[in-house]
């Protein structure tokens, strides 16, 4: 794993010079392709059993129960082996989608038993991602971590492409049950793929308890302006503008776009095609400057693209907006995982992952429930939009600061 940048166009490609990083990278790109197809199918399920309100109620489970395990798992990933904790999450989380497949092909999936599935794999999630976040850092060297970042970016995004896709397809021919199969043996193959691969040590938090090692990450985050007031802002942009968006497009999908599963899949598919390439993008991106001002501009105008997307009456239109809409993300989020893993020390690095996720996505299941609410009294496109709106109002809105434009 060498030190210096790789030449003119092969910059992006970087990280794969890393056995380590390639044993990861191949792994979660499959587990992605897996967990897509399983929201595509989670979605359009719920929403035939209950509707849109159902929906909300489900995904928001989903989240509470990553948020209840994600500080614990954050100080966990300082203090323990980041890949046990990411293999055993994997095997759990693939375990809880499989008792799901099961119910699916015999006739017994509910609304209850979603709930608590789609529970147990938010608590996996909880301990997976800030172990994953940590463990980034420690199997390529520093100069390649943008790269690493852009290609884990790739295949996140990549599987929104060819997950929703894949999906969008089985639902009509098999049924759900069989998407759920795909995702549960994608956790295995991930895990195996982990388990093969050799990090290097990482730096230690102190010898005391998991709690008191949450309350070090938080005091940590409150000293850094640019940490927490980027999470802040991003956890209104969740709830107001995310969480309707995910709970209520299927809806849109149908009643406004005039759709079934392959228009849902289309447009996620699209979304994922941007993102892919926004993320590739920044790893070709020589210059580091201006990080903040870059980031809160692409997520401000993302969202106002949204609030367009489902106000214009195209299923067409929606998903070419919904290519730009990814390639603004996509970069941004690029940005960002790759500012942590530069500026944050490695033995904090899982707690400021686990309290960014956190702090992030706090108010993600008041927004669902918002969502629910707001969809008794309102149509779907109207909720959408007016979030979305909102959203991209306060993100470019506090642009208008010097201070912070200066960070």
């Amino acid at each position: 794993m060498e030190a210096t940048p790789a030449p003119g166009g092969a910059a992006a490609l970087q990280a794969l010079r890393s056995r380590d990083f390639r044993l990861v990278f191949v792994g979660q790109a499959i587990s992605l392709i897996g967990d897509f197809a399983y929201l595509t199918a989670l979605a359009w399920t719920g929403n035939e059993l209950e509707g849109p309100r159902a929906l909300s109620v489900i995904l928001g489970v989903n989240a509470a129960c990553m948020l209840a395990t994600l500080l614990l798992g954050g100080a966990l990933a300082d203090r323990y082996d980041r890949r046990r904790l990411m293999i055993v999450s994997d095997l759990v989380r693939g375990a809880a989608v499989g008792v799901l497949a099961v119910a699916a092909a015999t006739g017994h999936l509910s609304f209850g038993l979603l709930l608590v599935l789609a529970g147990i794999v938010g608590l996996g999630d909880g301990f997976f991602t800030p172990a994953f976040g940590g463990l980034v850092p420690l199997v390529v060297e520093a100069p390649s971590l943008a790269s690493a970042n852009a290609l884990i970016g790739f295949a996140r995004w990549g599987g929104l492409v060819v997950g929703p896709a894949f999906a969008g397809l089985l639902l009509g021919a098999t049924g759900p049950g069989t998407v759920f199969a795909v995702d549960a043996a994608s956790f295995v193959v991930s895990a195996g793929f982990i388990w093969r691969a050799r990090p290097r040590a990482a730096g230690r938090a102190s010898d005391i308890g998991p709690f008191a090692q949450v309350g070090e990450g938080f005091r940590y985050v409150a000293s850094v302006p640019w940490l927490w007031v980027t999470i802040v802002l991003a956890s209104i942009s969740v709830m107001v503008a995310v969480a309707p968006f995910q709970a209520l497009l299927p809806e849109v999908v149908r009643s406004h776009f005039d759709a079934g599963p392959g228009g849902l899949g289309l447009l996620q598919a699209c979304f994922g095609v941007g993102t892919a390439a926004g993320a590739l993008l920044y790893g070709q991106r020589r210059s580091r400057g201006r990080r903040v001002v870059v980031t809160y501009s692409f997520w401000g105008i993302s969202n106002l693209l949204t609030a367009i997307t489902v106000l214009q009456p195209s299923l067409g239109v929606g998903a070419t907006l919904a290519v730009v809409r990814g390639l603004l993300v996509g970069f941004a989020i690029t940005i960002w995982e790759t500012t942590l893993m530069e500026l944050v020390p490695t033995e904090r690095l899982g707690r400021v992952i686990s309290l960014d996720y956190f702090g992030s996505f706090a108010l993600l299941p008041v927004g669902f429930a918002l969502a629910g609410v707001a969809s008794t009294v309102a149509d779907a496109n109207t909720v959408i939009a007016v979030g979305a709106t909102l959203s991209g109002a306060l993100l470019l809105g506090a642009l208008l600061n010097k201070r912070l434009r200066s960070i």
